[in-house]
């Protein structure tokens, strides 16, 4: 698992970095800054928990469970900002960052529940491994 959680962690790290380059041809720099932000902090933060991982001790099916929520959190955080980026959207759970921008409703509705089910799923995981430690 650690080693898992190193790769998805550089990998969404990398990911974070290439983000940076499209910041100024994006619908929304300021939206595209935050999605290479969170992908450079969350692949930092999967690597973290690479980190502690032999420090966690957890039942197999909740140490899985763990890392898949916490995985999901990280890369549908880069993926919810950058499409709110592309498309102007997130109006409703990022407003300073959206700023003036609004797009349809449908990709508002995708972006909020990438935004919602993220924000579920990282609390959990991380709950977990704090019992787990």
């Amino acid at each position: 698992m650690q080693t898992v959680l190193f790769t998805l962690g550089l990998v969404l790290f990398l990911l974070g970095l290439l983000t940076g380059f499209a910041v100024p041809n994006l619908k929304n720099p300021r939206m595209a800054l935050s999605s290479h932000l969170e992908a450079v902090l969350n692949g930092m933060f999967l690597v973290l928990i690479g980190l502690l991982w032999p420090h966690i001790h957890l039942p197999n099916a909740w140490a899985v469970t763990a890392v898949v929520l916490i995985v999901y959190a990280a890369y549908a955080n880069w993926i919810a900002s950058l499409l709110a980026a592309a498309w102007g959207a997130g109006r409703r759970f990022a407003p300073i960052a959206t700023g003036n921008h609004e797009a349809s409703a449908a990709k508002e509705a995708i972006v909020n529940f990438l935004l919602v089910s993220l924000s579920v799923a990282i609390v959990v995981g991380v709950g977990i491994v704090i019992a787990g430690l």
